[in-house]
């Protein structure tokens, strides 16, 4: 389903009752209403960042729910379309902590490739409507995920923005990872502490003292 290390990883989710129930539900919407992302890109994180390459995990709530906008990646977006004010201020934040150029473009596929798990809790939603797909399965399925990654030995940065990926924290259970927590960064709460977390740099510095090689932050608008 995936084509990677993930298929495996995730096999007893994949035939669990309730993966086969939410996938009859997805069916239906599919058919009869207007979901995003694409079928095609619903596991692109996973497509894109193999479990064995995980070095950041960024947490997100659910799709985008504009036309052009979600393509399986948590925050990104397709190339060509007005970028969010949350990502917005992600940029921004980006800029301050480590003097990146704002990039032009919302498309996050190359932090996707070098190692940060862009992650929705939920990976579909009806357009138009936020959070429509909450409760049918898919926190199970991205808490499976989480607990994996946050069991593994090897040192991963877990990045939660906002109260809804706050909540994940427990699964984090192995303390060689480092968690950094902060507001979301949507306009009506970045300033309240988003602003200023540092998170780029911190995470960058915990990857270089544990022998792993930091991430390109700068990298979205290259090769453009």
């Amino acid at each position: 389903m995936i084509g990677n290390k993930w298929d495996d990883i995730l096999k007893s989710e994949f035939e669990s009752e309730y993966f086969i129930k939410l996938n009859g539900f997805l069916a239906e919407e599919y058919k009869n209403k207007i979901i995003y992302p694409k079928k095609e890109n619903i596991y692109n994180a996973l497509k894109l960042t193999p479990p064995d390459k995980v070095r950041i995990v960024i947490l997100g709530q659910d799709p985008y729910i504009n036309p052009g906008e979600a393509h399986g990646l948590a925050f990104s977006m397709g190339e060509g379309i007005k970028i969010p004010p949350s990502l917005k201020n992600i940029y921004k934040e980006l800029n301050a902590d480590l003097g990146v150029d704002i990039p032009k473009t919302g498309n996050l596929v190359s932090w996707a490739e070098q190692g940060v798990l862009l992650l929705n809790t939920v990976l579909t939603v009806e357009a138009g409507k936020s959070n429509s797909h909450a409760k049918k399965g898919w926190e199970k399925f991205t808490d499976h995920i989480i607990k994996y990654l946050g069991e593994k030995n090897n040192p991963i940065v877990f990045i939660l923005w906002g109260k809804n990926a706050q909540s994940k924290e427990q699964l984090i259970t192995n303390p060689k990872h480092l968690i950094l927590k902060a507001p979301h960064p949507s306009p009506l709460s970045a300033s309240t502490g988003f602003f200023g977390c540092g998170h780029f740099s911190r995470a960058n510095k915990f990857l270089s003292e544990n022998g792993l090689e930091a991430i390109d932050w700068g990298s979205v608008d290259k090769n453009k």
